[in-house]
């Protein structure tokens, strides 16, 4: 079957559009030139030479036995799926193949080879190899996704012994059900004979860890932090056999969010020993042969090499604990952790420290543990308070439009983004100071009236804003609310001398975000809303409309009671209709602490729950840098006219990205 990039709508193999939402399942859109008539199968643009084409890493290896894979206990196993999940569905290279570049891995012409395969003499001395391919059918379906979904739906139980799947397929799909970042997610796997073959998420070109570790900006507690999250993958790994996967210099990687991830798996043979050769050193990466199983003193001497491929001087607390590690004082992975969390403590006492103290990954937000005695820090950890480490923007983006839908005549909504980047660039450090004010505004009073208020309100803010913004500092609460009652007085006084009444009053909606580097403060009347999307929350409405349903419930009455009403959906208090004694906007503050997206929605967005149905598939994604917000705002549109369209619809995105403050 075919998803929809659009909807996820499943569709019959023969469909050249989406039966659901009408998206082209043979076309996509070129993110960088927006050209609409690229072919799936395509690897670039053929207007821009972007590359858009979806590609994988493909890892083809000779087949195993149970016991060379060493899976040791449950790992997780996937059950048979049925005749549309057969996994031996395609036929791989077989040992004595030469596919030349640009041939298909497969019968069915799936994926096609982006570098050339090694000659039949060089594998005859290597378990496997790695090389990108093209995926020519992105939409069609595969057999372990198919698993994956049927797992997160509660619909399958892991189970090891499925026929068909590879063990190599197996370990992946064991991680990935654990949620483990680190681990390339499986796209795609099959075998025929001594071969095996597993499709994974490319990350050939992220950065390499050792690049960055040698770098002289790199503080010594960010490379602690990395050891610690090492020391988390290798409890990961353990219980499969994958440890060798942080042997291997070349397979460490750091994601946009500069987070410690693995290229790929590598399983341990009863010989393996750890490789520690730089990036550069192979082109083809063998798994590793150790004399004796691995013990996490491995670990110590992957560290080891690293300072010294990156010639970076080892500071006296880490020579202390990698040679504790090598005469065995430190067993077990939790001795490790708990003197990495000692070391990282100890530095910021000493006023070295620029990155949170390590903590477990479901820690919500960094914190670093503070002493007046640093002698004392270690035998005291338990009572040390806590605080928030300072972030600092690395990035600002946005992105705006607005829609008439499709029932209304003429456009009430109205935006305006007004955004200040100033970026200081020095040799060892970078500042980006970032000043944004986002306004959406809903009319209301009919034509030459709604779309009026809605542009006053916005024009009137700019102004005041403009004039009364000191900079690198964000606007006061008494400020902002100053600013909200002008813009309320300049749309009454307009209604006054017009002498409008009852309903052709015009009047509007207003949600507001001001953004000061890593603070923001929103203010909103009425019932467009600010939404926030993170990673660790996922999508959460940040404001509350003022309407007659919510007000209810602030009294105590059920929510199912309160929008039986039929004034549920009234609003409360609106800008313009009556004096500044009617309205009374909610203003609220918070930090920008980790990669966010914020969303500014009027209703014709925001109704019938659709932002709530669809964040998974068009708001996620757009928290990755490599994400188009311009195209993210027009899907929105997109999804709201296809799903609501009765009304005008209006979204501002942004994007701010954050990193720990290296320079306080």
């Amino acid at each position: 079957m075919l998803i929809c990039p659009q909807c996820k709508f499943e569709n019959p193999n023969s469909n050249k559009f989406c039966q659901n939402c009408g998206t082209s399942l043979t076309h996509k859109v070129c993110p960088e030139c927006s050209t609409d008539d690229v072919p799936v199968n395509a690897l670039r643009c053929h207007n821009c030479d972007t590359e858009c084409g979806t590609v994988f890493w493909a890892i083809i290896a000779k087949k195993t036995t149970d016991e060379a894979l060493g899976v040791e206990g449950d790992v997780g196993d996937v059950e048979d799926i049925g005749d549309e999940g057969e996994i031996s569905s395609l036929s791989p290279l077989s040992p004595s193949s030469q596919i030349a570049l640009g041939s298909y891995l497969d019968s069915q012409e799936r994926y096609q080879l982006l570098d050339p395969l090694p000659t039949q003499t060089e594998t005859d001395t290597i378990n496997d190899v790695g090389v990108r391919v093209l995926d020519c059918q992105p939409y069609q379906i595969s057999p372990i996704e198919a698993i994956l979904a049927g797992q997160q739906a509660d619909l399958l139980t892991p189970s090891a012994q499925a026929s068909g799947i590879p063990h190599l397929a197996q370990l992946y799909v064991a991680l990935q059900s654990q949620g483990e970042p680190g681990i390339p997610p499986i796209h795609d796997a099959w075998q025929q004979d001594d071969i095996q073959v597993v499709i994974i998420e490319d990350r050939s070109n992220w950065q390499y860890l050792l690049d960055l570790w040698q770098q002289e900006t790199t503080s010594s507690l960010k490379i602690l932090h990395w050891c610690y999250e090492m020391t988390q993958l290798w409890a990961a790994l353990e219980p499969v056999n994958c440890r060798q996967s942080l042997l291997e210099l070349s397979n460490l990687r750091l994601d946009e969010d500069q987070t410690l991830a693995l290229q790929r798996l590598y399983v341990e043979s009863s010989n393996s020993q750890p490789a520690t050769e730089s990036p550069e050193d192979a082109q083809v990466q063998t798994s590793a042969i150790p004399e004796e199983p691995l013990a996490i003193q491995a670990l110590g001497r992957v560290w080891q090499a690293l300072f010294r491929q990156s010639q970076r001087t080892q500071f006296g607390s880490v020579v202390q604990m990698l040679g504790d590690l090598d005469v065995g004082k430190i067993e077990t992975i939790a001795q490790l952790r708990s003197r990495l969390e000692e070391i990282s403590i100890e530095l910021e006492a000493l006023g070295n420290a620029t990155l949170p103290a390590i903590k477990e990954k479901d820690t919500a937000v960094p914190t670093i543990p503070q002493s007046d005695e640093p002698e004392d820090i270690i035998s005291k950890i338990d009572d040390l308070p806590t605080v928030v480490l300072a972030m600092q923007l690395s990035s600002l983006e946005d992105a705006g439009r607005t829609d008439v839908g499709r029932q209304r005549h003429h456009n009430e909504d109205y935006f305006g983004i007004e955004t200040k980047i100033h970026k200081l660039e020095f040799p060892k450090s970078r500042v980006l100071e970032g000043h944004g004010l986002y306004i959406l505004c809903d009319g209301m009073g009919g034509h030459a009236g709604g779309e009026i208020a809605s542009e006053l309100a916005v024009n009137t803010l700019r102004q005041y804003f403009q004039e009364h913004w000191i900079a690198n500092q964000l606007p006061t609460e008494d400020s902002i609310r100053e600013a909200v009652y002008l813009a309320n007085e300049a749309i009454y006084k307009l209604n006054q001398q017009d002498a409008r009444s009852g309903v052709g009053r015009m009047g509007t909606t207003l949600v507001m975000l001001l953004i000061q580097d890593t603070q923001a403060a929103v203010a909103h009347v009425g019932d467009s809303r600010l939404y926030r999307v993170t990673r660790k929350q996922g999508l959460e409405q940040v404001t509350v409309d003022h309407e007659v349903g919510q007000r209810e419930i602030t009294r105590g009455v059920e929510a199912s009671i309160a929008y039986a009403r039929p004034d549920a959906y009234q609003l409360t208090q609106a800008l313009g209709p009556r004096d500044e004694n009617s309205i009374n906007p909610d203003v609220g503050f918070f930090d920008i602490n980790e990669d966010t997206l914020l969303l500014l929605a009027s209703d014709g967005l925001s109704d019938n729950d659709l932002l709530e149905t669809h964040w998974q598939t068009h708001l996620e994604p757009l928290l990755s840098s490599g994400a188009n917000l311009e195209r993210g705002v027009t899907d929105l549109i997109e999804l709201a006219n296809q799903y609501n369209g009765h009304d005008n619809i209006t979204g501002i995105l942004i994007r701010a990205k954050v990193r720990p403050n290296l320079e306080s």
